[in-house]
């Protein structure tokens, strides 16, 4: 198995460029020669000459070509959102080959993704579409919080639809199986209510008691040590003081409010059960600072370090 990381560039008018430039410029020389960027080499090299690393990319690009590259920096574009794709879909390729262990994608822009054709709601959509997997998961991961969510990108009336026993009870097996992998023994993992104090008996919602108890008592006969549900305004405050390895959160901003509070430039997205691994910034294409040289690049490092992690468990 490979242990290369594959770095999406994303959006070629984003910060993408520029953070993976700053990562790749930051590395040992050993991680370097371990480590490829999916992009287009001009864009690259003007991400270069923005934020002034001294970095050779030589044999470290993977050169996908864009009309008219190095395209205007914060403009969305469907060539952009097209040559975002394709960035994507080379590395995809590569990982199914087994020529690199681990994708790392920096951002991308879901309105240009969308106007170039390719019609997903983002990078987990697009990913399941691309390696025909049944489903996937969003982990947001930081030292002392991590969280994986039942929905992420559906609306919160759509997400409460989607709240049912099966549902919950496969992603607390996907949060459990994925917690073992990165070296937790037994993972402790608490599930949030979706209802204000978890419907208060069905006083404020019957979902809670129809639906994630069940599903919580269902994990709970398979062995795993799952407790829930937790009204949501404690039960990341009880994690990241140290009681629960990991939280189940019932759709988008429940989970990632609490992450976002706490680590905002050190969280790092991790998508699980997809028969590919991939790590991801937890942070958008930042149009507005584009091609400043001032984008931060330490939530691309976290990202590149929970990859590796990733590729070392594999081999092991």
């Amino acid at each position: 198995m490979s242990d290369i990381i594959g770095i999406t560039m994303g959006d070629p008018a984003g910060v993408g460029p520029e953070i993976s430039v700053k990562a790749l410029g930051e590395m040992s020389a050993a991680d370097r020669a371990r480590t490829l960027i999916y992009g287009n080499r001009a864009t690259l090299e003007a991400a270069k000459a923005a934020v002034g690393a001294d970095v050779d990319l030589e044999g470290r690009v993977v050169d996908l070509p864009i009309e008219g590259a190095p395209l205007p920096w914060g403009q969305l574009s469907p060539v952009a959102g097209d040559a975002a794709y394709r960035f994507i879909e080379k590395a995809v390729r590569d990982a199914q080959a087994g020529r690199i262990g681990c994708i790392v994608t920096a951002p991308i822009n879901k309105e240009a993704l969308n106007a170039a054709g390719h019609h997903y709601d983002g990078h987990t959509g697009l990913l399941r579409s691309l390696t025909g997997a049944e489903a996937a998961y969003m982990v947001l991961a930081s030292d002392r919080l991590k969280v994986i969510h039942v929905t992420t990108h559906v609306s919160l009336k759509d997400a409460i639809g989607r709240a049912n026993k099966d549902r919950i009870l496969a992603t607390i097996r996907a949060g459990h199986a994925h917690l073992r992998r990165i070296g937790y023994d037994n993972p402790r993992i608490a599930v949030a209510g979706i209802n204000p104090h978890c419907g208060e008996n069905g006083l404020f919602g019957t979902e809670d008691d129809l639906e994630i108890g069940p599903a919580v008592a269902a994990a709970r006969a398979e062995g795993m040590d799952v407790q829930g549900p937790i009204s949501a305004d404690t039960v990341f405050h009880r994690a990241y003081s140290g009681a629960f390895d990991l939280v189940l959160a019932q759709y988008h901003d429940q989970g990632h409010i609490p992450v976002k509070l706490v680590a905002f430039d050190t969280a790092v997205n991790v998508s699980v059960e997809l028969p590919i691994d991939r790590t991801s910034v937890d942070h958008g294409t930042a149009f507005d600072i584009a091609g400043k040289g001032i984008a931060d690049h330490g939530n691309m490092n976290s990202a590149i370090a929970y990859a590796r992690k990733l590729v070392a468990g594999k081999r092991t």
